[in-house]
């Protein structure tokens, strides 16, 4: 009776060891996604959270058309006019629905061109991305131009 008793206690012990590190390991990932999520210290619009995705897709994009591969676009990239903007005036006004209009165009184009077009639609993708940061928000600028296709023989 005593064995069995000290059996469960000890089994008691170790099953609430287990469950409290999982709960800490859990924690942990839900804080360090939230991390990588929002680099903003006031929080980040949707439009910013999609312009960064935009971001990593291209890079990706930019690496698949070096290495001759097929490309990938997974994003919703229409959202692009809907998603709430941290300044909403500026995603009102008839610039930046015409930018993202273009935007969307050189997306569909991306999406049907021949491999041998690839470089031009993508560059002319990065490029009305940099235009239109010029004219409404030129904070990412130096780091969208990392995306220009010239810059592969840098890397």
């Amino acid at each position: 009776m005593i064995a069995k008793l000290k059996l469960l206690t000890y089994s008691l012990l170790i099953f609430i060891t287990v469950v409290s590190c999982q709960n800490e390991n859990n924690e942990a990932k839900n804080s360090k996604n939230q991390t990588q999520q929002s680099i903003n210290p006031n929080g980040d619009s949707e439009l910013a959270l999609l312009m960064r995705a935009m971001f990593d897709e291209a890079e990706l994009v930019k690496k698949q058309i070096t290495n001759g591969e097929p490309i990938k676009i997974s994003l919703k990239h229409d959202e692009i006019l809907t998603a709430e903007a941290t300044q909403a005036e500026k995603v009102a006004s008839m610039d930046y629905k015409a930018y993202a209009n273009v935007h969307l165009q050189n997306i569909k184009k991306l999406k049907s061109s021949e491999p041998d077009q690839l470089i031009g639609v993508y560059d002319n993708l990065i490029k009305n991305c940099i235009s239109c940061h010029q004219a409404l928000c030129p904070g990412p600028i130096v780091k969208i131009k990392k995306l220009q296709q010239n810059e592969v023989n840098k890397e």
